[in-house]
């Protein structure tokens, strides 16, 4: 569940811009101009009972219902958002923009299958459309389908070269059919691309970082791991494997101050507290490692383990 709330989280942030450009911008009724305007300024409640106040008395409005829909995929309320999007399909065909939403809805419900079938359709009808090839070989990945997740990917980078998300993504998907030398290729050429970037993204550089300590060589991988907590001082997963590196490396207190941090971040990941306690053991520090394995137990007895959460991508049995 956690990665895929971090997966909508990010998919927020880049189709909202689409969204917002495209369809927000649309003239019409005024009060669906004002619900726009609502939706531009953040301020979903108000745009949803704004919206919801006309729908009482223009029900077969299907521009309505749709942008009710991605109102409340905003505010995260994915069932609903789907009930909208229903609605407005009885008078109107959802639009690709449209079908991107209901995908992700599907995304946060926790299927991928249907969100595979709603992109496929996307990219059916526009297959110039490199951001939804990305997004559909992200829901293939979930899938497990990583040579269809490639060739989406491939696809996303034939239409937008050097796009760094998408050859981070190959490479997971290399991972996943175990073509680990084609994987670091791809890790590499995502790193090279962003090397003149003002914003660079830490995930290639804790993919490579993660798979290279997967590979026995945690000294290789160590600079690149340091470099992804550093850019992404907010991803316990970076802080997390970062520790693990220092702890294979025999460099407990580096290891211990990582851990600390994963922690921090994540407290009720019962894995990491684990791991610390690992890590105080090895020093010694009997005390504090009992108190780690405690809260470990605890958590462990109110619900299941989980791995760190990374909060750029869903995959729980690969993360990005």
């Amino acid at each position: 569940m956690k990665f895929r709330l971090s997966f909508a989280l990010i998919f927020l942030l880049s189709l909202s811009k689409v969204f917002n450009a495209q369809q927000l911008a649309k003239a019409g009724d005024d009060s669906l101009a004002q619900a726009r305007t609502l939706l531009q300024s953040g301020d979903l409640a108000k745009a949803e009972s704004n919206l919801r106040r006309y729908l009482t008395q223009h029900i077969d409005s299907a521009e309505a219902h749709f942008l009710l829909g991605y109102t409340l995929f905003l505010e995260q309320k994915p069932a609903e958002s789907l009930k909208q999007y229903t609605a407005g399909a009885h008078n109107q065909r959802p639009s690709p923009d449209d079908l991107k939403i209901v995908s992700f809805d599907y995304v946060l419900l926790g299927d991928y299958t249907d969100a595979d079938k709603w992109l496929s359709i996307v990219v059916a009808e526009t297959p110039e459309d490199a951001h939804a090839w990305y997004l559909l070989g992200r829901a293939k990945y979930n899938e497990n389908h990583f040579a269809q997740a490639i060739d989406c990917f491939g696809r996303a980078l034939s239409l937008n070269p050097r796009d760094v998300k998408s050859e981070n993504n190959l490479g997971l998907s290399y991972q996943g059919l175990n073509r680990i030398d084609d994987a670091q290729k791809a890790y590499l050429l995502a790193i090279q691309w962003q090397q003149d970037a003002a914003a660079k993204s830490g995930q290639p550089y804790l993919n490579l970082g993660i798979l290279l300590t997967e590979r026995g060589q945690p000294a290789q991988g160590l600079p690149y791991l340091q470099q992804a907590a550093m850019l992404e001082p907010a991803n316990p997963k970076a802080h997390e494997q970062l520790g693990r590196a220092y702890q294979i490396l025999e460099m407990l207190p580096q290891a211990e101050e990582e851990l600390k941090r994963a922690v921090d971040l994540s407290p009720n990941v019962s894995a990491l507290h684990f791991r610390l306690g690992q890590i105080y053991q090895h020093l010694g520090r009997k005390q504090e490692a009992q108190e780690e394995f405690a809260v470990c137990a605890k958590l462990n007895s109110t619900h299941s383990s989980e791995d760190t959460p990374n909060p750029a991508f869903p995959k729980t049995a690969s993360p990005q």
